[in-house]
């Protein structure tokens, strides 16, 4: 697969903001000499993109034939922004041609944090909640069904927490580790192959979506598989290295085409001509747009945890749980630890926000040692709202502010929800009742499951 991360040397100052950001030390390079990236030990989480400083004003001479090698790379050129030296592979141009294509049926799908961040790209205040907006959006960019992430990650607490408890109950492969951050699981497979039985077999709720909108959207459409473009709106530039992967296919066909950013969809919006801000709201598509609070807070860091503490509570002990909002399980950076009382069961859990503070974790699941039952590992610092391909500001302070914001609509927007729960999700009640069957059943571990491999070869890295 190619590189997805990139340092132009060009641009390039050498001021190894990047490495100091990196959470793998894939930077490689003196101070004042041009960068280079470790393609095998990058993660991919795009946080050297975010910080780069490094870029070509528009005064700079050189910028008419920098924009053009963007292009040639996939950005728009006609959106004028400042070309930074660390930056991610796009999308841009390659989707607005296929969007154009009348044989495609084209279907998106958008992650939980990019209606709470995409208006800041419009000069909206950070955190401005627009889910309606964006929809309306994505059908004006000529998308055939427009669907969301969210309801992916009630699929996947609905997997994921079956798994768990399953696991919980025979005392086999504990800890289990949360699957669904991409630079994480490769993290896992590059540096600590050792805990890869530990990860939930589950896939994101990303390519969970992918593989629902080419088997069960598709036939309640009518539509041939194969003629289906399937393309994810994400806020993490590792999604693309993700939907890339060899495994994540289902019967012959890759789940997402394509995967752009919050940047972007911003690109495309911004060249289409169309006025953002003053758009109507609309809604998301049936069935794969109907989504719960729980399947909102996938995109803040603890959000996971919260969210099949909220279902699992209620599977085992068939009671309902006493408190939605977990604000124990709340918080940034770093490890936060619990003990969540479940019926008899006190669960042990961990949440890893940013992947520098994973190693000790894995040290003791090498050693034996490890006390949790379930944890949740986010490569960014404060998980998807911080995301390498989220909207770039360059200042630390504004990132603070913009994370924080991001962060306090999304809890918003699920405490305003009907539905708070992934297992009361009228739409996820009747996919399993028509499509899957059951949690963990042979239809969703066809469809919804995967093996993780290791990267390491024997005497050398591939």
């Amino acid at each position: 697969m190619d590189p997805i991360i990139h340092i132009d040397e060009e641009l390039c100052t050498g001021c190894r903001r990047c490495a100091a950001v990196c959470p793998v030390d894939a930077i490689i390079g003196e101070a004042g000499t041009p960068q280079r990236i470790d393609a095998h030990r990058c993660v991919v989480c795009g946080q050297c993109v975010q910080t780069c400083a490094a870029y070509a004003a528009e005064s700079d001479p050189s910028l008419t034939s920098r924009a053009e090698k963007l292009r040639q790379r996939g950005q728009l050129s006609s959106v004028r922004e400042p070309l930074f030296a660390a930056y991610s592979t796009g999308h841009a141009i390659e989707l607005k041609e296929a969007l154009a294509d009348p044989k495609r049926y084209k279907v998106v799908q958008c992650a939980p944090v990019i209606r709470v961040s995409l208006a800041e790209e419009f000069g909206l205040p950070l955190g401005t909640l627009t889910p309606g907006k964006m929809a309306a959006a994505l059908r004006l960019l000529n998308f055939d069904r427009v669907y969301d992430t969210n309801f992916g990650a009630d699929v996947t607490i609905m997997e994921e927490g079956s798994e768990l408890i399953g696991r919980v109950m025979s005392g086999e492969r504990l800890p289990m580790f949360t699957s669904c951050c991409p630079a994480w699981v490769k993290h896992a497979e590059t540096a600590a192959p050792h805990v890869l039985d530990h990860l939930s077999s589950c896939k994101s709720p990303m390519q969970m979506v992918g593989a629902l909108v080419k088997t069960y959207s598709a036939e309640l459409d009518g539509i041939a598989p194969a003629d289906i473009l399937s393309v994810a709106v994400m806020p993490c530039t590792c999604k693309k290295f993700e939907a890339g992967r060899e495994e994540m296919n289902v019967d012959g066909l890759r789940e997402v085409d394509m995967v752009i950013t919050t940047r972007e969809l911003a690109q495309l919006i911004k060249d289409k001509g169309i006025d953002f801000i003053n758009l109507p709201d609309e809604p998301f598509d049936s069935p794969l747009g109907k989504y719960s609070g729980a399947g909102t807070i996938f995109g803040a860091t603890g959000g996971v945890m919260e969210a099949a503490i909220r279902t699992g509570y209620e599977l085992v002990t068939h009671e309902s749980i006493p408190n939605l909002q977990l604000d124990f399980i709340r918080g940034d950076e770093g490890i936060r630890t619990a003990t969540v009382q479940i019926g008899d069961l006190e669960l042990k859990v961990a949440m890893v926000a940013g992947l520098k503070y994973v190693s000790s974790i894995l040290e003791q699941v090498a050693g034996g040692t490890c006390p949790y039952h379930f944890i949740e590992v986010m490569a960014c610092p404060e998980g998807c709202v911080s995301g390498g391909g989220q909207p770039k500001l360059l200042l630390e302070t504004q990132r603070k502010s913009a994370y924080q914001a991001r962060k306090s609509s999304i809890y918003r927007h699920d405490s305003n929800q009907k539905v708070r729960k992934s297992h009361e999700n009228p739409a996820i009640i009747k996919l399993y009742k028509d499509f899957l069957g059951e949690p963990l059943g042979h239809t969703s571990h066809h469809l919804l499951h995967t093996k993780f491999f290791s990267r390491k070869v024997k005497g050398e890295l591939k």
